[in-house]
Order: structure tokens, then sequence, then C-alpha cells
């Protein structure tokens, strides 16, 4: 049996990816397996939202992922008779460096994490399989079976299920996984399509519900999903069966050809009943599932990764209580429940075969539309909500607000925005960050883990005030004027160690 793990990690998605990328950047002891022989090659998930942009940032990876992908995305809503051009993301993103949807396959997103990973010496390893898990004082004796080669026990101290809806973790731990399936079924295709306006995400508002198609450039130039036509056999995914739908459903003359991958799938709201129990934790799928409106799945899996990932550092190397554990479910877990409960909504005005809803999908929403679109406010709510910008702990226990609460800008849980432009760079990576804004004497030493600062009157608070950037870009303790008591006492709380 080899050397006890600090962490296992169990499943090399997107969100088991980001979560060894962290791990690594803090040097901790772990592995990472996948019972899947390689990769993904197919598209899935295709958009990074900004949130998950900015905080994949701070390890070196952001960069190669807009390279790769397709920033200048617009949205044409069409409509019978008429066609909307939304823009995306130009009303309430001016505080991100990254005010913009990407679209890139989740394939090139698995392989942009998974050679940066390679690059700091850490392998994946595919085709392997947990069999078992189970808690046994200190540690979780695990049963990995590594294809023909036979199996191996190995320990760990945290064992995190990100495996996906079917998550053998989660089973381990005995957590439900409660919830729902649509009743629709649906089709999904990457292929290439003639008369669609390219670099645009194409939304088509029918009464039998809703037709996608988005750009993706790789390894088709366009991804298609649609609900199943009644009559059909659910597993029925031809050329001439896409074609038919984009007859029927559309008044574009759009010809579909060279299908590169199809499949039908059935969509289900559910979620765990607890995100930790014990030694196990569960991220992404594992913990949630739910319609992919609003491109939210993946990324909010890749920042329960990163909500986690530090916490899990800090506490295996002994400088932080166990209990920061425990503010993992409860910061994630109101994140994940908002998100089922807004893409149901969406899920179910967009598809249902309800007389009112199709109603109001062909005739309500092209006369509504246009004026909801020139309403900026609630447009620039919209789009911090999908964007995962507007994400914040304000109620989660690791959020404090000093004695003097500053009178403007972030409040302790918020995110950190990039105010000044390069704020979040400063900032980005391992560790934690204090800001010092305004006038400042100079400043004792104050704690070993922490990275001081000096902001001067270029900062996104007005006056004299100073906060605590966590790892993950979060605010976790902001107060006004220059009495530090209030955060070494945060500090003796949270990060009790080492300090000097």
């Amino acid at each position: 049996m080899t050397a006890p793990l600090d962490v296992l990690v169990v499943g090399a998605g997107p969100t088991g990816l980001a979560l060894a990328t962290q791990l690594r950047a803090y040097d901790t002891l772990f592995r990472i397996v996948d019972r899947s022989l390689d990769r993904v090659r197919e598209s899935r998930a295709p958009a990074i939202q900004p949130r998950t942009l900015e905080m994949l940032a701070g390890f070196g990876v952001t960069d190669e992922l807009i390279d790769r992908g397709n920033a200048a995305v617009r949205l044409h809503l069409h409509f019978p008779g008429r066609v909307l051009h939304v823009p995306v993301f130009d009303v309430g993103c001016d505080d991100t460096p990254y005010p913009f949807l990407l679209f890139l396959p989740q394939s090139e997103t698995e392989a942009v994490l998974t050679a940066g990973l390679a690059a700091r010496d850490v392998t994946v390893e595919r085709g392997t399989e947990l069999l078992s898990a189970e808690a046994d004082g200190e540690y979780v004796t695990c049963r990995l079976r590594h294809g023909e080669a036979g199996e191996e026990t190995v320990r760990a101290r945290y064992v995190v299920g990100c495996d996906g809806a079917h998550s053998t973790v989660r089973d381990a731990a005995g957590i439900a996984f409660e919830g729902y399936a649509y009743p629709q079924t649906f089709l999904l295709a990457d292929l290439e399509v003639d008369g669609l306006q390219p670099g645009t995400a194409h939304t088509f508002m029918t009464a039998s519900g809703l037709l996608f198609f988005f750009p993706l450039g790789t390894p088709a130039s366009w991804r298609m999903i649609a609900t199943h036509p009644p009559g059909a056999r659910s597993d029925d995914v031809t050329p001439d069966l896409l074609q038919q739908i984009a007859d029927d459903w559309t008044t574009d003359r759009l010809t579909l050809r060279d299908p590169v991958w199809t499949t039908t799938f059935r969509i289900h709201n559910r979620g765990a009943a607890h995100y930790r129990k014990g030694p196990f934790f569960l991220a992404g799928d594992a913990a949630h599932i739910h319609s992919p409106a609003g491109g939210q799945g993946m990324n909010t899996g890749i920042q329960d990764a990163l909500n986690l990932g530090w916490k899990l550092v800090h506490v295996c190397r002994g400088t932080a209580p166990q209990d920061l554990l425990e503010t993992y479910e409860a910061e994630r877990a109101p994140v994940g429940h908002r998100v089922r409960h807004l893409t149901d909504r969406a899920f179910t005005v967009g598809t249902s075969s309800h007389p009112a809803l199709r109603l109001a999908r062909t005739h309500l929403a092209p006369l509504f539309a246009p004026l909801l679109l020139r309403a900026t406010g609630p447009r620039a709510r919209l789009f911090r909500t999908v964007s995962e910008l507007g994400i914040h702990y304000r109620r989660g226990p690791v959020s404090t607000t000093g004695p003097a609460r500053p009178a403007r800008g972030p409040r302790a849980g918020d995110r950190l925005p990039d105010v000044p432009r390069g704020l979040q760079q400063r900032t980005a990576g391992p560790g934690h960050h204090l800001l010092l804004t305004g006038s400042w004497p100079g400043i004792p030493p104050l704690h070993d883990l922490v990275d001081v600062h000096r902001l001067g009157t270029e900062s996104p608070w007005p006056g004299t005030t100073h906060a605590l950037v966590r790892p993950d870009g979060y605010v976790g303790y902001v107060a006004r004027g220059t009495d530090l008591s209030g955060l070494r006492t945060y500090l003796d709380r949270w990060l009790p160690s080492p300090k000097t």
C-alpha cells in the first residue's frame, strides 16, 4: 500500500481537473483518477462564463482557453416573422476583464486543463475505476481497479467525487440524490449548417419548443440542440430527422450536413442532500444536475471545485481548523439550489406544451422582447446572473465585516471586482491577499500566509479600508479604517497558523 494521500479526486472532467489544478498549485499530495480511458472528444458543455475565466486566470490557463475559443459571439432570437439581435454582456459586466461568453467545446477545455497539469508533472490516471471507499478512522480506504493491470488499495484523508450524475463517491458516502426527470427527450448534434450567420448563437422560439445552434469551430462548426419530435424513435438521430426539424421549426433555408456526433438525452433536475459527509465531498454533476439553460452546469462545477480546493489544502496542512471544511456546503449548496431553480423556470417556459406558454413563445415574446432589451437595468441583472459574476457568500460563515463597514464597495462575501483594471491579476493564484486602500502608516508583520498590497486611492473602496481576499477571489473580511484588530481576530479563527 502506498503512502496515504491528502486528497483523492475521482473524476477528471472539468470539475475534477480544476480541483486538481488548485491542489497542485499548493503542492498538495493528491491523485486524480477517472474510469474513462480518455478525456471526452465531443463538445458537450460548450460555454465558459466570465466568472469561471476569472477564477482560472491565476492558474495560467485562461489565456489558452480564450485563444482556442470564440469570444465574439452574438445572439439572434428568431421569432415567427422577425429576428432580434441581442447584445451579450454589454451591460452589467464592466468590472471583469472577460466581459464575454466564451464558446469552447468541453473537449478543448479538458485538453487545456490536462495540459496544464501535465506541465506541472501531474498525470491524470485514466482507465482507473473507484470500486469502493470506506471511512476508517483518520483515512478513507479506497479500492481502485486499473483495467487489466489489477487492483490497488490507497488511503486518503479526503475523497472528492467529481464523477458525475452516477457518482460512485456519492453512493459510497450514502448521500441521497433528490429530484426528478423532465418528460421530454432531447437530441444533440455537432454538424455543419449552411444558411446560419457565423459567429452567432441562434435561438428559434417555436410552438413546439426551442431550437438552438451554437458556434463551436471544432469538432464541427455548429452544436444543435432541440426537443425530440413526437412520433420519432427516441434513439433515432438521423441526418433526415435533423433536417426535418430545421425545415419544420424555422422559416430560414438551412441545410444541415456532415454530423460528426449525435446523441439523445433526458434532462434531470436533481441535487445532493449534502455536499459533504465526513471525509467525502461532492462537486459538479455529482452534487447537482439541471437543464443546460444559460450554460451554468460546467461553470458551477468548476467553481465548486475552486471553492473547496484551498480549504482542503489549509486543513491538510494544519493551517486552518477542521470546521473550515463545513463552509464548503454552506457556501456552495445555496448556489447549486439557485441554479437548479432558475434553469428549471427557463426550461419550463421554453419547452412546455401548455397552450398558454406556447402562445407566449410565439406571440407574446416577439412583442415584449424588444422592450425588455431596451431596459438596461433588468438586462444588466440578467447578465450578472448568467455570467455568475453576481454569486456571493455574504451570509456565509467565512464572510465577516469589521466594526466599521465601508460606505461603498464590495462587501464581505462578494467577489473582488477587477477595479481598478488589473486588480484581479495582482491577487490571482494561491494565497490570501490583504488590500490596503487610502493612506496607511507602516504595517507590522501580520501573517506568513497573507500577501499585502497597498492600493492607495485606486481601489474598489473609497477612503481608508482594509480587505482580505480569499484564494478563490472572494472578500473574506472588510473594514473601514486602520484598526486591524478585527482582522487579526478573523485570521486567528480561520487561518490560525503559522503567524509571526
